[in-house]
């Protein structure tokens, strides 16, 4: 049966990284939170005592969060006023999906690359701590630090301070983290309408899809009078799988548009160099035409349900409606 085929789309995966600022009373509280030093949260949902054990440092703060904050303020010589950021936190972490399956050493490994990306971009001496919970619903780091510029001011505005500046952060931060986790995506961007990368994911879906779409057509040429039930009940299921998963491809290829057009201008690049080509050029040349082979196939697929595709989707929708 084509039915037993099929092969489950996998959720996407993405990296997460966001930015809060604080300025004074308001630090004890996150402290108390990340470091798990009031026994209230006992009482919280979101907590799971049980678990706590499991939390981890990266880096261990050497004193209080603000007690360090104003010990490196004072020397760096800046001047405060009661409503200046005083510590900015990064909230790291990535979608459940990601984390699904995961040892706590290869967490850990996750967490350890993310604070690497943020030692490279902001002084590691002003991080005051940074600490791993295990013990809620998504494991997540918080990272806490002093927002002193290199030339030591005092500045969130100028490190993380406008939307331009945030999702410059969190460019930079799927940049880094995909170079060895390669089936993260970057979310949303305001400032991006095209990806300068593809992720291995979106291939192995093109090719599932593609083999979706050529297991329906089979399957319509091979009904008849004497198994269209049967062939109809399958069909349906396959439809309400591969119509759908159809619709989210194309959202996604619309986000990698420009990946896709540099993928071809690659590939171009190399047929003019054919009679020159080496081995690894040759490799090279035949695994990029075959994700472009993939690729444009499913490019068609998505801007263009066959009608017969179609028409067996509405069938199975009115057949539904009409079963309720």
């Amino acid at each position: 049966m084509y039915f037993k085929n099929i092969i489950t789309m996998s959720k996407s995966q993405y990296a997460i990284l966001r930015f809060a600022k604080y300025k004074g009373p308001e630090i004890g509280n996150i402290e108390a939170h990340n470091e798990r030093s009031k026994e209230k949260y006992a009482s919280n949902p979101d907590v799971d005592i049980s678990r706590s054990k499991y939390n981890f440092h990266l880096i261990e703060p050497k004193q209080k969060y603000r007690a360090e904050a104003e010990r490196q303020i004072k020397e760096a010589g800046c001047r405060t006023r009661s409503d200046s950021v005083r510590v900015v936190e990064a909230l790291v972490t990535a979608t459940p999906e990601f984390f699904q399956g995961k040892k706590k050493s290869e967490i850990k490994a996750y967490f350890q690359e993310a604070l690497t990306f943020i030692q490279q971009n902001q002084d590691p001496k002003k991080i005051i701590s940074a600490v791993v919970h295990m013990d809620e619903k998504t494991p997540h780091m918080h990272l806490a630090f002093v927002p002193l510029t290199a030339d030591g001011r005092l500045s969130a505005k100028e490190i993380v301070g406008n939307k331009k500046k945030l999702s410059r952060w969190q460019d930079k931060f799927w940049e880094h983290m995909v170079k060895k986790y390669p089936d993260l995506e970057r979310g949303e961007s305001a400032s991006q309408t095209g990806r300068d990368h593809i992720p291995p994911r979106l291939f192995k879906e093109a090719v599932h899809l593609n083999r979706m779409k050529e297991q329906i057509m089979a399957m319509m040429a091979d009904t008849n009078l004497l198994n269209k039930k049967a062939k109809t009940e399958e069909l349906e299921a396959l439809l309400e799988k591969y119509v759908p998963a159809v619709e989210d491809m194309r959202t996604k290829l619309k986000k990698y548009s420009r990946a896709y057009s540099e993928l071809r201008e690659e590939n171009a690049r190399l047929e003019k160099r054919l009679s020159s080509a080496t081995e690894h050029s040759l490799r090279k040349k035949m695994e990029i035409q075959q994700k472009l082979g993939e690729l444009e196939e499913l490019r068609r697929t998505v801007e263009e349900l066959p009608p017969e595709i179609l028409n067996g989707a509405k069938r199975a929708a009115v057949n539904k409606v009409r079963e309720r």
